[in-house]
């Protein structure tokens, strides 16, 4: 092939602006981006290898090179892994999938720092070359192919790049930088190196420099002298050395790791830029042998809700890498565990159908899943700090007292997805129930457990109460939570859009059933004394008219009404039957496109409000009927089903 001049996709070049003229305050990050791309290019090579040892052609020995040249101002990183061909370097280095750009562009925040560290995560790495070059050349051929058709790509990232076909003898990838004169400092092995220690030690290839030695001449450096060398400078032998550990990290010894290690190797995988909330590394024998190294993120990724995205720790086998996303080693609900699983038994060749029927896969499934909880476990015990009076705090150690809060942390990010748990994961359901948290009538923070709830009841109380919402502001103000108020008897308030559904696999918690407040007749038990029952019961009798006339006006609406006892300061509110749906699933169901049955509530009245007093023998009966269930929907976080008609109602009745 010739040259071509080819144009960069409008969302490349958009992005290649914002590299060169403002992302400056981290330069280094871009030999950690452009050292991973190198390494995912070898691992892919020994992925597609195992079906075909001929790719390997006559190098086996997979390793990235870093070279700089300082008369040609270039810096250079080489693999020998999978390569390109002419296509795919158009493809992959002329264009980015829109999750990649557009997601990178929406979460830019205008600090540098930050801005910089984002690169990485959408797959956009190799362009954070521009930060220190002006020029960038890529040299490839894909494994397998004939050394006549290499490939040379060429951009100096503006808005076009050329390629043509070159002779190419190596398999493999030259990414070479043509370096700004403010970034000649980066064709300096001390200054690679210590980028390579602080951002890649963790690399499982061999990263390899060319060895540099002291040769006296010409004096180039003042500061030579000073430290009692003879002028003149360093000059290559020819020989390469290793500049990084060059081993797995999960393969070495926990003793031999450090925590900035563990937290560098998370960035690595992850793509994340902040340091991961916590994390556990073991090796488990038996049966089933394999090494598990997994984290849990600060923070929750924006596409933590779409199902749909491929999640998963990356799978080895024997160190040799096989897949990115493996699915089958992590339960859907702890999709945003990150790390590596490293099984001594699974075949090399293993494929994703396979995975999901192995029963080792399974075992290596269900511990990794007992690990996870484990580790939330143990947050969740120290989440709270120990009265400083009781003389606890002074015997933990420091790693328990980092622990003060933690969960907290991780709770606020991810507990909704924990809840998918409940209807997912039987085996593990009275574990996951005991970590879920809520705010309540006493706390507004979501720190409430079951077991507080339970230590907090009230002598004679025999239900654990909740109450579902949309919002906290909904919950808290629910006409159904009065008379528990009143009473200063707590209820959970449940307002994760999840927790509707979650809740239909939890019915009891240490034996105490859990009671919605706003489902079924009103009953507190033994909470409530005779003479408040014999009043509800007095009324309810002399209601009997009115009530049937209500019926009788909302029909299409109610199923039934009733008077209540559970309301203090409204006049009326909404609850449905023991064993029906709730109205605020019932919507969240028609929200999101599926179908839903048609939910008929019940209209508890309060027979001692001075608007239900009225309605007897009032000549507006069925307009305030309407106006009481209507306001009760509204208050209930439901809409009016003929807004329209409320609204004319109400001006009526006002004027």
């Amino acid at each position: 092939m010739s040259k071509q001049t080819h144009a960069f996709q409008a969302e490349v070049a958009q992005l290649l602006h914002l590299v060169t003229h403002s992302l400056y305050s981290n330069q280094e990050i871009f030999l950690r981006e452009l050292i991973s791309n190198a390494s995912d290019a070898c691992d892919k090579l020994r992925f597609e290898a195992l079906n075909n040892t001929a790719l390997f052609e006559d190098a086996p020995e997979l390793q990235v090179r870093l070279s700089f040249d300082k008369a040609a101002k270039t810096l250079t990183i080489t693999d020998n892994g999978i390569g390109m061909t002419a296509q795919e370097a158009i493809d992959h280095l002329g264009t980015i999938a829109k999750s990649g750009t557009k997601d990178f562009m929406s979460k830019l925040s205008g600090d540098q720092k930050s801005d910089a560290q984002l690169i990485g995560q959408f797959g956009v790495g190799f362009y954070s070359g521009f930060i220190v070059a002006d020029k960038i050349t890529v040299e490839t051929r894909r494994a397998g192919a004939a050394p006549a058709e290499g490939v040379r790509w060429v951009s100096g990232g503006t808005g076009d790049f050329e390629v043509e076909t070159i002779a190419r003898a190596e398999r493999g990838t030259s990414v070479i930088l043509h370096l700004r004169e403010e970034a000649l400092e980066y064709a300096n092995t001390w200054k690679l190196k210590e980028i390579v220690g602080k951002y890649s030690d963790h690399i499982s290839l061999p990263i390899l420099m060319e060895k540099e030695e002291w040769q006296d001449g010409e004096l180039i450096d003042p500061n030579d002298e000073k430290a009692g060398r003879k002028p003149g400078g360093m000059v290559k032998t020819g020989e390469w050395e290793t500049i990084n550990k060059a081993s797995a990290l999960w393969t070495r010894p926990k003793k031999d790791i450090t925590d900035e290690q563990y937290a560098d190797f998370y960035k690595q995988i992850s793509r994340d830029f902040e340091a991961p909330l916590t994390w556990t590394h073991n090796r488990v024998e038996g049966s089933t042998e394999y090494t598990q190294l997994l984290y849990i993120p600060a923070k929750a990724p924006q596409d933590l809700w779409n199902r749909d995205k491929k999640a998963g720790i990356k799978l080895y086998v024997k160190r040799v890498f096989i897949m990115d996303e493996a699915e089958a080693l992590m339960p859907s609900y702890l999709r945003f565990v990150k790390g590596v699983v490293d099984s001594a038994d699974l075949p090399l060749n293993v494929s994703r159908e396979l995975l999901q029927e192995s029963r080792d896969v399974k075992a290596i499934r269900e511990g990794c899943t007992k690990r996870v909880l484990s580790m939330l476990e143990d947050l969740a015990k120290h989440d709270k700090a120990p009265e400083a009076t009781d003389g606890v705090t002074d015997v933990l150690s420091e790693e328990d007292k980092a622990k003060f809060g933690q969960y907290s942390k991780f709770y606020a990010e991810f507990g909704a997805v924990l809840k998918e748990g409940l209807g997912e994961d039987f085996g593990n359901k009275d574990r996951l129930t005991k970590l879920l948290r809520f705010a309540s009538t006493t706390s507004d923070t979501v720190s409430v457990s079951f077991a507080d709830y339970k230590a907090r009841m009230k002598e004679g109380q025999d239900a654990i109460y909740y109450i579902t919402a949309d919002t906290l502001a909904a919950a808290k103000n629910s006409p159904q939570l009065e008379v528990f108020k009143k009473k200063g008897i707590e209820v959970l308030l449940m307002t994760d859009r999840v927790d509707e559904w979650a809740l239909n696999f939890v019915h009891e918690f240490d034996g105490t059933p859990l009671q919605s407040v706003a489902k079924g007749a009103f009953d507190l038990g033994k909470l409530q004394d005779e003479e408040e029952k014999k009043a509800a019961e007095d009324a309810a009798e002399t209601f009997k008219p009115v009530l049937a006339k209500l019926k009788e006006a909302l029909k299409d609406k109610a199923e039934d009404v009733r008077v209540t006892s559970r309301l203090v300061d409204s006049p009326a509110c909404l609850v449905v039957t023991d064993d029906g749906m709730s109205m605020q699933l019932a919507r969240m169901l028609k929200q999101a496109g599926q179908s839903a049955p048609e939910v008929k509530p019940v209209l508890e009245v309060n027979p001692d409000h001075e608007l239900v007093k009225k309605l007897d023998g009032s000549v507006h009966f069925h307009d305030l009927a309407h106006i009481l269930f209507d306001q009760a929907l509204l208050a209930e976080g439901g809409l009016p089903e003929d807004p329209a008609a409320y609204v004319k109602r109400v001006n009526a009745l006002l004027s």
